[in-house]
């Protein structure tokens, strides 16, 4: 160790790398607190998904005129840039969608008015379109990949309904238009998780949002972070059929694989996200007639926690419910995204506000005295 290090924390666990008054990850009371709003609270009280925006952004929940303008601003930038819907058309079908909405957002900033002024008026511009506009690139590509047209934006629906319109040509139900919506409100932010460092390391070189956002798109598209819950759902489909839970999990366990959608670096109790999660896994099941993928769950929930001690985070019960609701696999992850743009935007914004560089240091373990010899004398 250098003089100038004085600890060295393995994956930067319970290192404090930054201040921020925008979420509050409560690991030991398993609390999860949006600018002092409660999660519990927020999804109780029937908030949007906008408002959430809104809330992380300026600090404070929106008068009743605020949010309707607010709402209808999001809604007016949903449309992609014709250069944008272009990419999505020529890109191979078959690519990862990670990859093309990392791509896709990359592209995006080429053109968008604000490019080149990074005014914090811009700056919150940027973050509309972004918020906006990434829904629609998820449900577009999907579409243009299974070889049909794309649809429109609606802008008299809110964001959780006009991500299924986008995606299916059809406006949702009830549920499923307040299930995702509390999905999205739930997945919207989580203080310095790996993404929204990212985010937070290339805004503090004052690089411009989209470079950030980019990085956090790269990072999410990980199965450590956003694949997590991918993940869940090929382990419930492999699984198959309830009668056969038990002895798969048992047996996993036994050969030490790794079980996603357990456990968490900050929470020691329940994740407080995966408390909704379940009940709304538990409900989409129900209106659809197949309850299996969430009987499934609960079985694998108790036996990991009887055997491991470990409780389910965010990526569990969100799987089985949103294949519930019709939504592909391979879209998870991207639907992630498309709820923690609002998060990510809100910690590039305060980076902004008070940047200062982000260069920690790393625990040299190499060597330190070696001599050199000239090429022509290395054996």
């Amino acid at each position: 160790m250098t003089k100038e290090s004085s600890s060295f924390a393995a994956g930067l666990e319970d290192v404090v790398a930054n201040t921020s008054e925008i979420c509050l990850v409560d690991g030991r009371e398993g609390r999860l607190v949006y600018q002092g709003y409660d999660i519990h609270d927020l999804v109780n009280g029937n908030s949007s998904f906008e408002e959430v925006v809104y809330l992380l952004w300026h600090g404070e929940l929106p008068k009743q005129g605020e949010l309707e303008n607010f709402t209808r601003t999001i809604a007016s930038q949903r449309a992609l840039h014709p250069q944008v819907l272009q990419f999505l058309h020529e890109v191979p079908k078959d690519s990862n969608a990670m990859e093309v909405l990392r791509t896709a957002v990359s592209y995006a900033a080429l053109y968008d008015p604000d490019n080149g002024d990074e005014s914090m008026e811009a700056n919150i511009r940027k973050a509309t379109r972004l918020v906006a506009q990434l829904p629609t690139m998820v449900g577009t590509f999907e579409r243009i990949r299974q070889g049909l047209e794309p649809v429109a934006p609606d802008s008299e629906l809110g964001s959780a309904a006009d991500f299924f319109y986008v995606l299916t040509g059809q406006k949702p139900d009830e549920f499923t238009t307040k299930a995702f919506n509390i999905a999205l409100i739930l997945h919207a932010d989580h203080e310095l998780n790996a993404s929204t460092f990212s985010a937070r390391v290339t805004a503090g070189t004052l690089s411009d949002m989209y470079s950030a956002i980019t990085s956090a798109i790269g990072t999410l598209k990980g199965p450590l972070h956003g694949g997590a819950n991918e993940q869940v759902m090929r382990m419930l489909l492999e699984i198959g059929d309830t009668s056969k839970a038990e002895a798969w999990i048992e047996k996993a366990l036994d050969e030490k694989k790794k079980i996603m959608g357990f456990g968490h670096r900050v929470y020691r109790t329940e994740d407080p996200r995966a408390t909704h999660l379940r009940v709304l896994s538990k409900e989409a099941g129900e209106r659809i007639g197949e309850t299996k993928w969430f009987e499934m769950s609960q079985i694998v929930e108790r036996i990991v926690k009887e055997k491991k001690g470990l409780n389910p985070n965010v990526d569990f019960y969100s799987a089985s419910m949103y294949y519930a609701l019709g939504l592909p696999t391979h879209l998870f992850t991207p639907i992630f995204a498309c709820s923690r743009i609002s998060g990510w935007t809100a910690h590039v914004l305060e980076q902004y506000r008070n940047n200062r560089l982000i260069r920690p240091r790393a625990e040299y373990t190499g060597p330190t005295h070696r001599t050199f010899v000239p090429l022509n004398q290395r054996g």
